[in-house]
C-alpha cells in the first residue's frame, strides 16, 4: 500500500473511537499527523450485530491496509429477496463479480471484529515513522470552541489541536457546537429494528431451523412480508463470522454512524463514514502551512457533501421506489438539477 507522508505533520484531534473516528484517524495518521481519539466509553470496543462493508466502502479499507481475514469477514456473493413465507425468490443482485465491476468485493462481517480490526491499524507500532493514534480512553468531550481549537472534557482539562474531527456520533456535542443545538437534534422515523445474531451451530442442531438453513441460498437474504398490506416489513438474514448469522428484523430503523443520520435500506452507514476517513487523510496529504487547512477543509465539503448527502436520500427509499425521492435528490445531484441515473 502507497504511503504519504505529510510535509506538515498537523496535530489532530478526533472525537469518537468508532468506526468513523477510527477511519479517519487510521487514514490521518498514514498521512503523516499526529492524532489523538478521546472517546468517552472505558473500553474501545463497539457493540451491535453485523455490517455490510459495500464496494465503495470496503476499497477505501483495503487502501488502508485493512485484513479482512483478520476481520473474519464473509464475501458477499449475492443478494436475494425472497417470500417470507416460502423463500421463493423475487429478486436478486449478483455481487460475485464486484471485484472486477466496482474494484472491490462485498462483504458481512461483526461489527465488534470490523471495529477490532481498525483499531489494530490505528495502534499498531510500524517500520515507516508514522506515529501510533494515541487513544485516550474514559474521556467524554462536553464542548468545543471551533475559534480557539479545542475541546474541554467533562474534567474540565482544555486540549488543543490544529484539526478537530467530530465522529461523536447521533448525540454529538460537537455537531451542535457547529450547526447549533437545534439543527442537531436527531428527527425520529416511526420506524424501528431489532438486531441479533445466532450461532449457526443452533440453528443446525433444530431439525425445522436445519432444513431452512438449506434452502436459503449462500448470501444476504431479505425476508419479505408480502401479505400484509398496511406494514411494510422485512427480515435480512447473512452470516458474519464462519460460525454466526445475523439478523435484522425491520420496520426499519435509522443507521447512525457519527451523526450521520441515514436509514439502513441502501446498507451505506458505515460505507459513507469510512468514505469520509478516508476523503480525509488523502485531502490532508502534503500540507505546506498550517495556513492550507481551511482550503483542504472545504475540498473535503466539495467532494463529500453532495455525494453523502444523495446517498442519504436515497437511504429512504425502499427497493423499485427510488423515484419517491427524486426531487429531494435533483438538489444535490452533479451537475444540480440534472438527472439521477445513480447516487
Amino acid at each position: 500500500m502507497e504511503k504519504h507522508s505529510a510535509a506538515l505533520s498537523l496535530n489532530i484531534i478526533v472525537v469518537g473511537a468508532g468506526i468513523a473516528g477510527l477511519c479517519a484517524a487510521v487514514s490521518l495518521r498514514q498521512a503523516g499527523h499526529s492524532v489523538k481519539i478521546f472517546e468517552k466509553s472505558k473500553f474501545a470496543t463497539e457493540t451491535g450485530a453485523a455490517l455490510g462493508l459495500l464496494p465503495n466502502g470496503a476499497r477505501v479499507l483495503a487502501h488502508l491496509g485493512f485484513s479482512f481475514s483478520r476481520a473474519r469477514a464473509r464475501k458477499l456473493q449475492r443478494w436475494d429477496t425472497v417470500h417470507g413465507d416460502s423463500l421463493e425468490l423475487i429478486t436478486t443482485m449478483d455481487f460475485s463479480d464486484s471485484e472486477e465491476r466496482f474494484g472491490a468485493s462485498a462483504w458481512t462481517v461483526h461489527r465488534v471484529d470490523l471495529h477490532q480490526e481498525l483499531l489494530h491499524l490505528a495502534t499498531k507500532d510500524t517500520t515507516e515513522g508514522e506515529r501510533p493514534v494515541e487513544l485516550i480512553l474514559d474521556a467524554r468531550v462536553v464542548s468545543a470552541d471551533a475559534d480557539q481549537g479545542y475541546v474541554e472534557l467533562e474534567d474540565g482539562s482544555k486540549h488543543h489541536a490544529d484539526l478537530i474531527i467530530a465522529a461523536d456520533g447521533l448525540h454529538s456535542v460537537l455537531k451542535g457546537e457547529v450547526l447549533g443545538q437545534e439543527a442537531a437534534k436527531a428527527s425520529p422515523t416511526g420506524l424501528s429494528a431489532f438486531r441479533f445474531l445466532i450461532d449457526t451451530g443452533k440453528l443446525e442442531g433444530n431439525e425445522k431451523l436445519r432444513r431452512l438453513l438449506r434452502e436459503k441460498r449462500q448470501g444476504s437474504t431479505i425476508l419479505a412480508d408480502t401479505k400484509d398490506v398496511s406494514n411494510e416489513r422485512h427480515m435480512v438474514w447473512y452470516d458474519c463470522r464462519k460460525t454466526s448469522s445475523a439478523y435484522i428484523l425491520q420496520e426499519s430503523t435509522m443507521d447512525l454512524t457519527a451523526g450521520m443520520k441515514m436509514l439502513p435500506f441502501g446498507g451505506q452507514g458505515s460505507n459513507q463514514a469510512i468514505e469520509d476517513g478516508g476523503a480525509l487523510g488523502h485531502l490532508f496529504q502534503g500540507l505546506k502551512a498550517i495556513s492550507e487547512v481551511p482550503k483542504r477543509i472545504s475540498m473535503f465539503e466539495d467532494v463529500r457533501v453532495s455525494r453523502a448527502s444523495r446517498i442519504q436520500i436515497l437511504s429512504k427509499a425502499r427497493i423499485g421506489k427510488e423515484q419517491d425521492v427524486e426531487q429531494e435528490l435533483r438538489e444535490y445531484a452533479d451537475p444540480p438539477g440534472s438527472g439521477m441515473d445513480s447516487p
